[in-house]
């Protein structure tokens, strides 16, 4: 299961998410095609907003605060077998786990703690390839690892 942001605006006006450049990168962060992506037998995805925020002076908007809540639990309950959560950026993060106060950073290079039932990735957009630059560790040690565990579940 991945819990993300909100889709952003392409992803928003095709209504298939993750149909972007973001998108393109987190399917090679997880080691699956398009179809596995898509196969809803093997992937949920459940944004923190259902729809395009917006754009602000940063970039896009926060998602809408009333999405989650109304729908999340009604939704998570409905998810059998789940067996990886993949928390993807600041408010799944703030939603779900106890970590308000650390850092993206801190968070995700938990990774071992957090395997084999959850983990932690940054936003897949450009806005954060000088992230990626500044923290090669992420795709050499936590990258394999999410793979790895992919592999597990698909097969």
């Amino acid at each position: 299961m991945i819990i993300g942001q909100a889709p952003g605006r392409l992803t928003h006006e095709a209504g298939v998410p993750w149909e972007d450049k973001s998108g393109e990168r987190l399917r090679e962060w997880l080691g699956v095609t398009p179809d596995e992506f898509y196969d809803e037998d093997l992937i949920a995805m459940v944004p923190m907003g259902f729809c395009y925020p917006g754009k602000g002076a940063g970039g896009d908007l926060p998602p809408r605060s009333e999405c989650a809540p109304l729908w999340h639990e009604l939704i998570l309950d409905a998810l059998k077998n789940v067996e990886l959560r993949i928390f993807i950026g600041r408010y799944a993060i703030d939603a779900y786990l106890d970590r308000k106060r650390e850092s993206i950073t801190n968070v995700v290079q938990d990774y071992q703690s957090l395997l084999p039932n959850t983990i932690v990735l940054p936003h897949p957009s450009g806005r954060n390839n000088i992230w990626l630059k500044k923290n090669e560790w992420f795709e050499t040690d936590v990258i394999p690892k999410l793979q790895s565990r992919i592999r597990e579940i698909v097969n």
